[in-house]
């Protein structure tokens, strides 16, 4: 296999978020979430689990940055848990919870290594959510003086901010399919809450430039292509409405000031959509929610292969096709697919003209554990990485602005509704000692950051 060098300064990092890792839900202040709410619903979770141990990263942590030195880490994204901040959303801040991150960056950058910030990943205070969440307006605001307070505090050593992790899968899967915190199952409030975590982002993004001096700010998207199941005129509408849904009604709003037309007119017909109670097409919020960034991150994972639901069952599975065998699935249930990140990737440069991307999360989760010498033998893992690190740089050979690679993830963790049932981590953790283990492919991605290359 030839060797694929990347371009000088490409940055290489791994990623990880607050409820995930953190644990210390009790401590120093810190308020409730709604992840601590929901993961304690019975039924939400698969193994009945939740965060409030999860990798205790709160008090090992600096021992999770020497592990990241070891490994080479240039740069690692971690989230900010607003619960710690303003356990109550709003009004009263907690020193503690501020203190916490000022320690961990003092610690990233005497040891190298860059902090990537990340406002929000899903951990919303419960306060916030009893009073309508993100489908209420004033959620907007809470958010603006939580990035505000964050930014003061931490702007004069934080140079790259992101203001939200995936705003479909916190509006689409916490208010429309009830997967996710805080497990509605309501169109409209999901409708609102993707608008008002866009203007969020939107209004936020000039007061974080303000706190922190020539900082670098954008937002992160799951991405990924919509392709129909078979050559059905019914699949290949369905294909188009799922990329509008998924992809497109995230991207114009921030590239283009306004919402895709045709899903607009799908939410409407389908019932899912009262314009009068969501201003989608109101100037000064379309306005906002552009406000020019400085990187888009993207988050990918796999494609999506959609199938009509508005023709009978089986007709439509006699024209299905299986697109990948069963090996070439991770256990998530994800199809291996690297090639749709250089698509994506290429996409989001010719289409919308991205000046300059990270891929923040790519990885893959496989329940390979330490054997008899305790070594964690995770080629699945290390092959699925290579091949979309291969994707990534036919990406750039062909000019996409690609600036650097964030694996996900630095440890195994709490996986959100599927709790400790995956394992996406390069480090195996014993989630009874809290005892790390490097995998190979922490060791194969320390090759790699070493080489600048991939073979």
């Amino acid at each position: 296999m030839s060797r694929r060098e990347f371009p000088e300064g490409f940055v290489w990092g791994a990623a990880t978020s607050a409820y995930q890792i953190e644990g210390a839900t009790h401590e120093d202040g810190r308020g409730e979430s709604i992840w601590d709410r929901f993961a304690k619903t019975p039924s939400k979770i698969e193994d009945a689990s939740n965060g409030d141990v999860a990798c205790d990263h709160y008090h090992r942590w600096r021992g999770d940055v020497a592990l990241m030195k070891r490994l080479g880490l240039a740069a690692y994204r971690f989230s900010i848990a607003w619960p710690r901040i303003f356990p109550l959303g709003r009004g009263a801040l907690e020193r503690r919870g501020l203190d916490f991150y000022s320690r961990l960056v003092d610690e990233l950058l005497s040891e190298g290594i860059e902090p990537f910030a990340t406002l929000f990943h899903w951990d919303l205070p419960q306060v916030l959510e009893d009073e309508g969440g993100w489908a209420n307006r004033s959620t907007v605001a809470a958010f603006v003086d939580y990035a505000d307070a964050v930014s003061r505090c931490l702007g004069d050593r934080v140079k790259h901010w992101i203001t939200h992790n995936e705003p479909w899968c916190a509006s689409m899967l916490g208010y429309q399919t009830g997967r996710h915190a805080p497990g509605l199952t309501d169109w409209g409030a999901a409708i609102a809450a993707s608008h008002h975590l866009l203007l969020s982002h939107g209004l936020a993004v000039p007061v974080v430039r303000a706190n922190s001096r020539a900082a670098r700010v954008g937002i992160t998207l799951n991405l990924g292509p919509s392709v129909p199941a078979s050559p059905s005129p019914e699949d290949a509408d369905a294909a188009r409405h799922f990329d509008g849904h998924f992809n497109r009604w995230f991207l114009d709003p921030l590239y283009r000031k306004a919402y895709p037309r045709d899903i607009v007119a799908d939410y409407v017909e389908r019932g899912h959509l009262d314009l009068s109670k969501v201003p989608l097409t109101d100037a000064s919020d379309l306005e906002a929610i552009a406000a020019p960034t400085d990187f888009l991150g993207v988050n990918y994972y796999n494609r999506s292969v959609v199938r009509s639901d508005r023709i009978p069952e089986e007709k439509n599975l006699a024209r299905s096709v299986h697109l990948a065998p069963e090996s070439e699935w991770t256990d998530m249930g994800w199809e291996v697919y690297p090639d749709g990140l250089f698509e994506t990737l290429v996409r989001l440069r010719a289409e919308y003209g991205v000046p300059k991307m990270y891929v923040t999360e790519n990885g893959a989760s496989y329940r390979d554990g330490p054997d008899a010498h305790g070594r964690v033998a995770d080629d699945r893992r290390i092959g699925f990485v290579r091949d979309h690190l291969v994707a990534a740089h036919r990406a750039i050979e062909v000019g996409v602005p690609l600036a650097g690679y964030f694996l996900w993830s630095l440890l195994d963790n709490f996986e959100w509704d599927r709790g400790y049932t995956q394992r996406f981590g390069i480090t195996w953790v014993d989630y009874a000692t809290q005892r790390r283990v490097p995998k190979d492919s922490a060791l194969w991605y320390r090759h790699v950051i070493e080489e600048n290359a991939v073979e």
